[in-house]
């Protein structure tokens, strides 16, 4: 195995089915290939244990922990697997989202795991996924999920800004590099994306809708470069991250040093500033 790297990073990209023992098993294999390329934090992609449908999110959905949880409380299955994981692999893993079962609604959650197998973060996503393109797609979060309500940080690096998308082959080829780019700018900060991969259609009628994934994991720099990326396909995109690019950014392009406080008022998120 090699050893770890301090700033290597892992996106993960992998198939997404409806067998649920089968995408564990999957996103399991593809946190030991992230271990073994020395990565010390892995990303997973959204809904990485369900099928991205309305549909299937209350199936798939499971009771999970808060932050300071750790293993010596029973959780379903895709928590307790990525909490062994961090802990045998001594990795963060920043595990992609699954559906969440809390209070009699769902929600669309991210956990952050330390290499301790303890949550260090919590996030359920704010900004559900409601569109409807003309002769594009009609896809809409909020007829089953409900929203989160606050910004997570969890200490490891402050520089860095992950995501987690499912976008697909209408937004994805229009927006999906242009807002990570535009992020990375506006943050001065690398942001690191993962997506599922891309599945072909099914011959065959299958449960749940099925949708089409983007893909193209990426990584982008602080001055919106493109610096690690990969096609539809599964694939582990590594990339080193070289955090003196940031203070570079915000020591040439001091956007901190120009809020205008006479105009608007910060309220929460202002934490690097």
């Amino acid at each position: 195995m090699t050893p770890q790297t301090k700033n290597r990073v892992a996106l993960l990209q992998f198939h997404v089915t409806e067998d649920k023992s089968r995408n564990i098993s999957t996103a399991r294999q593809y946190i030991t290939k992230a271990r073994k390329a020395g990565a010390r934090l892995c990303v997973l992609p959204e809904c990485w244990n369900s099928p991205y449908a309305t549909s299937a999110f209350g199936e798939y959905s499971e009771s999970l922990p808060s932050v300071g949880d750790d293993m010596t409380s029973e959780w379903g299955p895709s928590t307790v697997m990525l909490m062994e994981m961090a802990k045998s692999m001594g990795m963060y893993i920043l595990g992609g989202s699954v559906p969440e079962r809390s209070g009699g609604k769902l929600y669309n959650t991210c956990l952050a795991v330390n290499p301790d197998g303890k949550i260090v973060g919590k996030h359920r996503k704010v900004h559900l996924f409601d569109v409807d393109v003309p002769g594009g797609i009609r896809f809409k979060e909020s007829d089953t999920l409900s929203s989160g309500d606050g910004a997570t940080y969890f200490d490891m690096d402050d520089n860095v800004e992950n995501g987690l998308g499912a976008f697909n082959l209408t937004t994805g080829p229009a927006h999906w590099e242009l807002l990570q780019r535009a992020r990375a700018v506006d943050g001065q900060c690398f942001v690191l994306t993962a997506s599922p991969a891309r599945a072909s259609p099914p011959k065959e009628e299958m449960k749940y809708p099925h949708y089409s994934a983007w893909g193209h994991s990426t990584a982008v720099s602080p001055w919106g470069e493109v610096i690690a990326t990969c096609d539809e396909n599964p694939n582990v995109v590594l990339v080193d991250l070289d955090l003196d690019k940031v203070s570079e950014m915000r020591a040439a392009i001091p956007t901190c040093n120009q809020k205008r406080s006479d105009l608007y008022e910060l309220v929460s998120g202002a934490k690097r500033c």
